[in-house]
């Protein structure tokens, strides 16, 4: 049996385990019957969060609508047709779980989905907590299961054409152009690779500028404070990597820019922290600092690949543990031979061109 329980340890429900697969990034899959234990009670638009039962109670012979990304004016017209011709009462499902939300946050598309529900005479929102599953065409077909919990008649609706005013402008407050949005630069490569020289710049850059506020997460600096006692045996260093992903996902959330520099070696915790500052609402760039073992063992200014290769550091990453290379790097940097400088306009010119911070030179704006 598995307890699920709310964020202060109230339990919720209780999982009967029929099945189980393999974790991945710290998850596993999981399946069986639930046992309803206590409602909950906190979280954004909870009296929205409504027992398939309870919905079919109130509205019987309605038709449910699985709702992932904002409305398009050609969605309600297919939506209000579809009343029309039945007689039956519209139910929004707006699916609230993680990675479900297409685009906007779960807070963002219930607002716009309640904005476009003005424009669809008797129609009820309703929010459901379903997750997406491995690719869309499994999460439509999920969604499409959820949905027929609730009612009989599913409807889907294609989300071609263009929203309202009123639900482009909820859309828009949600998701605000990428320099007003909240951001995580997640450098990683060796020990030795100028991931943290050029992390330490970048943060200079952005100070320098003015224009966003911005919080530097360097490895070495978060083991002395927010990972003190931590090891370095892989589930320690994994346990390093969340802790930072999750206090750089918060600072993306609010808007902030989070500059993360730690080792990072393993590929299933890097997407974990991207998913993570994913679910936030924040950008994610991956910066690959890929310069050579040779040249990172050559630099070796702490002594610390001398001592990997006398055994006296277990588990050093490059020597006796391994590094995975990242295949989602959004740039790739090799610092051999350059100066900071040179190695950090590879990464703003990434920032700048996706707009996450404004170019004091327009050239690199428009990609020139």
């Amino acid at each position: 049996e598995l307890e699920l329980v709310d964020p202060e340890g109230l339990p919720l429900a209780r999982l009967h385990l029929d099945s189980w697969r393999g974790a991945d990034a710290g998850r596993a899959r999981v399946a069986g019957r639930v046992e309803p234990l206590a409602r909950n009670e906190f979280g954004p638009f909870r009296h929205l969060h409504l027992p398939p039962a309870e919905v079919r109670d109130k509205h019987p012979g309605a038709f449910a609508v699985p709702v992932t990304v904002a409305m398009t004016t050609d969605d309600v017209a297919a939506i209000s047709r579809h009343a029309e011709q039945t007689g039956a009462t519209p139910l929004l499902l707006v699916m609230t779980g993680p990675g479900s939300p297409r685009e906007l946050s779960a807070p963002g598309l219930v607002n716009a989905t309640m904005a476009a529900r003005q424009s669809i005479h008797g129609a009820e929102v309703v929010a459901v907590s379903a997750a997406a599953r491995d690719d869309t065409e499994a999460s439509g077909a999920f969604y499409t299961e959820v949905a027929a919990a609730y009612a009989d008649d599913v409807l889907t609706v294609a989300g071609t054409g263009e929203p309202s005013e009123l639900v482009a402008r909820v859309r828009d407050r949600d998701r605000p152009p990428p320099d007003r949005r909240g951001l995580v630069v997640f450098f990683t490569g060796l020990s030795g690779s100028g991931k943290s020289t050029l992390a330490r710049a970048l943060f200079d850059t952005i100070v320098e500028s003015g224009e966003r506020t911005v919080t530097s997460l360097d490895g070495d600096v978060v083991r002395h404070h927010l990972s003190k006692g931590l090891g370095f045996s892989r589930e320690d260093r994994e346990t390093n990597i969340a802790r930072i992903g999750w206090v750089a996902a918060e600072i993306g959330r609010h808007g902030g820019v989070a500059i993360c520099s730690p080792i990072a070696p393993f590929d299933a915790t890097r997407r974990q922290v991207r998913a993570m500052v994913d679910e936030a609402g924040g950008g994610f760039v991956l910066v690959h600092v890929a310069t050579p073992l040779e040249e990172c063992e050559r630099r070796d200014r702490k002594g610390l690949y001398a001592k990997a290769r006398a055994g006296l550091i277990p588990d050093f990453t490059g020597i006796s543990s391994p590094y995975e290379v990242p295949t989602d790097a959004s740039v790739q940097v090799d610092t051999t031979r350059r100066t900071v400088q040179d190695a950090l306009e590879d990464v703003l010119y990434v920032l700048y061109t996706n707009g996450w911070l404004r170019s004091p030179n327009t050239s690199f704006a428009s990609g020139g």
